[in-house]
């Protein structure tokens, strides 16, 4: 497994960003070409290597003013990009043929077709492709992608951090990159311009990155997700109590931003409107922009991660497994919630988490195991039935110990690893009902003691 690194530059002068900006500027040109030319149905059987020599052959590179592995490798991000959007429609495509054909050989006749790319040849998935796949077009004009043998790492006498020398818009011309690291960067380079400010990105082995000065603990520890903490951990533990402070303000400032901004837009399309265009244009350019936004979205963004990844180790240090439900598969219910609500829990991101779970217990030797969270949350841990939720409070309704709804739930996921009869792909409503048979079949209907002392209502009166 690939993971994707970034390097920053640091105090990189302006002579040096303008000649960047310039480069990723004409490569823009052509990803455009690209995209114009061979995003649709005439480019679907197309390779890049096979456009490059057609260019080569009509002097078509010769007018976009850059360095021949420049283009070319250009080209190829941009035809891989096209593959990527025609493949994600093909996925829409498949599903409508397998609802709407009954025959198995003209199904199988249609997906051969998608797989060797002749759909174009046929009329009703020459309708789909169209129907499920949006026309694109080129918008990224700040990128520069550099082969792993067009360019040169090196720190200066003395040691320190690295520098990057990359190909600039004329042969034989260099720019050097000062880099804010000491790891320097390898394989292909991605740069991408920003905020004058150079983005290195490139890639490098997850097994790599595997440490053994810090290594995981020895016990099995079930955890459940959050939105005012990251993970609540089966011991009771609350990990990344920020979380929930960090994801509330944003949502909050957002759209109170927001707001503000939809007011100065309604201006400006007043005055638009009654023939105020140089107002209008004054309030687009000073007070319409989004530097400002995306440099305070990327910095809570780089905090929440920070936090999650902070919490996830916390889980690791004591454990050599972790038992957690999927958290890349989406949410379904609908659930009546304020609007307030439904605008922070937008924010929720579940998704850091569960790449947070996967890349530390893997590269610290703990095993994470998936398990179906059914119920969870409902059934106390002491009786095994299900209890009487409210806020966070878990009410056993059989022997009336009060639980923490999350340190239930973490509870219960780490029972269920190992479960027979409820697996990871269990419907819900089979959860429930082996849920309920179970408590009915229990014959001792008392809570286990060394359960109940470690409830949260004893623990709250204990202090």
């Amino acid at each position: 497994m690939k993971v994707t690194r970034i390097a920053y530059s640091r105090n990189l002068n302006a002579g040096k960003y303008a000649l960047l900006v310039e480069q990723a500027r004409r490569l823009g040109r052509v990803r455009s070409e690209v995209w114009q030319r061979y995003g649709s149905v005439s480019g679907s059987r197309l390779s890049d290597r096979q456009i490059r020599d057609q260019w080569m052959a009509a002097g078509t590179a010769a007018r976009f003013g850059v360095l021949a592995n420049a283009w070319k490798e250009t080209l190829r991000d941009a035809v891989g990009d096209i593959t990527a959007n025609r493949a994600a429609a093909k996925a829409h495509v498949r599903k409508v043929v397998s609802r709407r054909v009954v025959d198995v050989a003209e199904r199988k006749r249609l997906f051969s077709a998608l797989k060797t790319d002749t759909w174009a040849e046929d009329p009703f998935l020459s309708r789909l492709m169209r129907k499920h796949r949006k026309r694109g077009r080129n918008r990224t004009h700040n990128q520069i992608v550099i082969r792993s043998d067009q360019y040169r790492t090196f720190t200066l006498t003395g040691g320190g951090d690295s520098w990057l020398s990359v190909p600039g818009v004329e042969r034989r011309q260099s720019v050097l990159i000062p880099l804010d690291t000491t790891v320097a960067p390898s394989g292909t380079l991605r740069l991408i311009l920003r905020d004058k400010r150079v983005e290195v990105h490139y890639q490098i082995d997850a097994f790599s990155l595997r440490s053994s000065k810090r290594p995981a603990g020895g016990s099995e520890i079930g955890v459940d997700k959050g939105y005012t903490e990251v993970l609540t951990d089966s011991d009771g533990v609350h990990h990344g109590t920020e979380l929930g402070r960090l994801l509330s303000s944003e949502s909050d400032h957002r759209k109170v931003r927001n707001v503000r901004r939809a007011k100065i837009r309604s201006v400006a399309e007043r005055d638009r409107g009654a023939g105020g265009h140089d107002k209008a244009q004054r309030i687009a350019r000073h007070n319409l922009g989004t530097a400002k936004r995306d440099r305070r979205s990327s910095r809570w963004r780089q905090t929440v991660r920070t936090v999650t990844f902070r919490a996830v180790h916390a889980v690791v240090d004591k454990a050599a497994l972790v038992a957690a439900e999927d958290l890349t598969r989406t949410f379904t219910g609908r659930v009546r919630r304020g609007r307030d609500v439904n605008r922070r829990l937008a924010a929720w991101t579940k998704g850091v988490t569960a790449e947070a779970l996967m890349n530390v217990s893997e590269r610290r030797g703990s095993a994470l195991t998936l398990v179906n969270a059914a119920y969870t949350s409902q059934v106390v841990p002491c009786c095994d039935a299900l209890g009487r939720r409210s806020g966070d409070r878990l009410h056993c309704t059989r022997c009336g110990v009060v639980w923490q709804a999350d340190h239930a739930a973490a509870i219960n996921v780490l029972h269920r690893v190992g479960d027979p009869d409820i697996t990871l792909h269990t419907p819900y409503r089979r959860v429930g009902s082996i849920v309920r048979e179970r408590a009915d079949r229990r014959s001792d209907q008392t809570a286990d003691p060394g359960l109940q002392s470690t409830s949260w209502a004893e623990s709250e009166l204990s202090e």
